[in-house]
């Protein structure tokens, strides 16, 4: 074993022999570790961590921290560009307004999110000490520009290292302990220890493979525990049905097609089914007009759905809406909005959700004016970008459980559903995510989402039930796994119809948020101090 690792550390070193191979091999890790992710799930790209780390330690011995800098970035250019490519898909659905964009869009978003990359490496050059216990600094370094770049600004948490295990598995149930980020931690740990190993005596190799072992274990044997005691089904469980009509985005909003597409979602929702749903839900953004005009009196739209639900039925459904602003102006918002079939006739509005955390650049513009001038504008296909909701609650609607909305790219956010339930006084018992992703084609991007919004189920020991136009949609039990016969791929027509999954207990994290991820950067600090502390 030590000779074979010695081997590949002389290769390794002959690689980096020019600075054009060492760019390179920056950029191979960051793609590495991108091919982790679903829809790839090619777990042993992770590896691409140790080679990271072991390009951090050769930084040098000129402008180290430069060049530490500079490979992270590359690393982190590689892992974006890979991870979010999909984002092109959403300027080409009008190519001849947006087209133009899609190439700008993706260098700048992927060379912007690597500078967190290239920062984290560079901090692990700074406080890195000898000796294997580097390997949880660099675990601390990245893990923390990874906290930032979920935080900073509007944030945008999309593949955190740690979400790399598929949800739903073993590795993934490390989530309602630590969250997201601690469990990216904990990943980045495992996966860089490979790395420290060559030049160490055969005592402190020992002790750094047995610890890299036990991890990994611990992480399958506690997740197989966790599975193997999911809480139970309940009987009386509401029955709910994800309607997906399969609209492409570049069809959608062409004023002709609007009575083309309410007529392929009222005929899925009113499919026979052998129990009733208690709710239908359509996804994000379903119809191509703003529900205060659809609605309005004088058209045939509202009553035609009132008359379509059944008694005590609710329809949730995502719409754009309009409302006045604080200065008589118009203000656009991204809406969730429940129904039901009022008693006197008509439809009964049961409540909304606006959409908290919006979309930078896709349904606003940061420094809107100067973009303006540029010549940008976000994608949204409304007259103005969209106006942020109010800090969300759970929605409580009558004869359904409490449920939090996460509309999009709120599934990204580890706590924000728990945030919600504290701001309301009462936890929700299920998640919905409903999501406009024929925006992004068939990419990797819905998968992605997919799994990312799984996460949230782990974290809060909550089903989710997910609702797009195009798939993927289906609902998601408490531990994050697909519920079999309750899914439907990209690209197809129809209604899933499942039983809520039941909750469970609030999990570690539900109450303690990140805190564990905090004691975790605390490890590794102390073990960038440990040696001064030491040679004192």
């Amino acid at each position: 074993m030590s000779a074979v690792l010695n081997r590949l550390g002389g290769i390794l070193q002959a690689l980096e022999a020019r600075a054009w191979r060492r760019a390179l091999l920056a950029l191979v890790a960051g793609l590495a570790v991108a091919l982790a992710h679903p829809p790839f799930g090619i777990l042993p790209g992770l590896l691409g961590l140790a080679l990271l780390l072991r390009l951090g330690d050769g930084a040098g011995p000129r402008r180290p921290l430069a060049s530490a800098f500079f490979r992270g970035w590359l690393a982190g250019l590689g892992y974006f560009a890979l991870s979010v490519w999909w984002v092109t898909e959403a300027f080409l659905v009008d190519a001849a307004a947006h087209g133009w964009m899609a190439p700008f869009a993706l260098i700048f978003l992927a060379g912007g999110l690597a500078l967190f990359w290239g920062a984290g490496l560079l901090l692990y050059r700074l406080i890195a000490p000898k000796g294997p216990g580097r390997v949880l600094v660099f675990a601390g370094a990245l893990a923390l520009v990874e906290w930032l770049r979920g935080n900073i600004l509007t944030g945008f948490p999309w593949n955190l290292v740690g979400e790399a295990w598929r949800a739903g598995g073993a590795p993934s149930q490390a989530a309602a302990l630590v969250g997201a980020y601690g469990l990216t931690w904990l990943t980045l740990a495992l996966a860089a220890s490979p790395a420290v190993l060559p030049g160490l005596e055969r005592r402190s190799r020992r002790i750094v493979g047995a610890s890299a072992l036990g991890l990994l274990v611990l992480l399958y044997a506690g997740g197989l525990w966790r599975l193997a005691a999911a809480p139970a089904a309940r009987d009386s469980a509401a029955v709910v049905r994800i309607v997906q009509a399969d609209v492409d985005q570049k069809d959608k909003w062409r004023p002709e097609n609007l009575d083309l597409i309410f007529d392929d979602y009222l005929r899925l929702s009113t499919q026979p089914a052998a129990v009733t749903p208690d709710v239908v839900i359509w996804p994000e953004g379903a119809l191509p007009a703003v529900i205060d005009d659809l609605l309005a009196p004088g058209r045939p739209y509202a009553a035609r759905l009132s008359a379509a639900l059944p008694e005590g039925q609710v329809l949730m459904l995502g719409a754009n809406r309009v409302g006045l602003g604080d200065e008589a102006e118009l203000d656009y918002f991204n809406t969730l909005v429940a129904f039901r079939r009022a008693e006197a006739g008509g439809l009964e509005v049961l409540g909304l959700y606006d959409k908290h955390r919006l979309v930078p650049f896709g349904e606003y513009l940061p420094l809107g004016d100067a973009m303006t001038r540029l010549g940008l504008r976000s994608l949204v296909n409304m007259p103005e970008d969209f106006t942020a909701g109010p800090p969300p609650r759970p929605l409580t609607l009558p004869g359904l459980p409490p449920v939090q909305p996460l509309i999009c790219y709120e599934a990204l956010f580890p706590r924000f559903t728990g945030q919600a339930g504290a701001r309301g006084g009462v936890r929700a018992e299920w998640i919905l995510n409903v999501s406009n992703d024929a925006w992004f084609g068939a990419t990797s991007g819905p998968w992605q989402h997919l799994n990312l919004a799984s996460y949230r189920a782990i974290e809060e020991g909550l089903p989710l039930v997910r609702s797009t136009p195009t798939g993927v949609s289906g609902v998601i039990d408490a531990r994050g796994r697909l519920q079999a016969g309750a899914w439907m791929s990209q690209g197809r027509q129809g209604v899933i119809d499942s039983a809520l999954p039941p909750p469970d207990a609030p999990t570690p994290f539900s109450r303690f948020g990140n805190l564990p991820f905090a004691l975790m950067l605390l490890v590794s600090g102390a073990m960038s101090v440990a040696p001064l502390l030491r040679r004192r």
